[in-house]
């Protein structure tokens, strides 16, 4: 667990520009590599944004950094309505079903595992840069990113 520790304190010090480097080249390969293995016509936009929402589920908050980050992403489903304010309110309401979204963002993550451990280990550490974002990774966000980790 300690090279987990070490991760996890590597992407709170991360410089946004090196962040957001990284992000945008991880979405960037992962949307097409998820909608690649997908049988039921889900778009790989749909699955990735499972996991985007199922990080910021992990502690029932969103930060404006988590919002500015998942921004481009929130706007290609939801198109110009979407604003930070809406997005607060729908994450406090997610926290009902918060325990919901990150089981199903764990069991998809296992999935892909027995696919490719490469696609799973990108999804996680997307995960974990969606956690970080604010420069702290709470006890809850690393609990679950452990339980993806598995």
């Amino acid at each position: 667990m300690r090279e987990f520790d070490l991760l996890c304190k590597e992407f709170e010090e991360m410089d946004g520009e090196t962040y957001t480097a990284l992000l945008l080249e991880k979405s960037a390969t992962l949307v097409p590599a998820l909608s690649l293995i997908t049988a039921n016509g889900l778009s790989g936009i749909a699955i990735f944004s499972t996991f985007i929402f199922g990080a910021i589920a992990a502690d029932g908050r969103l930060s404006e950094e988590e919002y500015v980050l998942v921004y481009p992403l929130l706007h290609a489903f939801f198109g110009d309505e979407i604003d930070y304010e809406s997005c607060k309110k729908a994450v406090k309401s997610m926290r009902a079903e918060s325990k919901d979204l990150k089981e199903t963002a764990d069991e998809m993550v296992d999935v892909i595992g027995e696919l490719s451990e490469d696609l799973k280990d990108d999804i996680i550490l997307v995960c974990l840069m969606i956690c970080s974002i604010d420069g702290k990774i709470s006890h809850k966000e690393k609990q679950w990113i452990k339980k993806l980790i598995k």
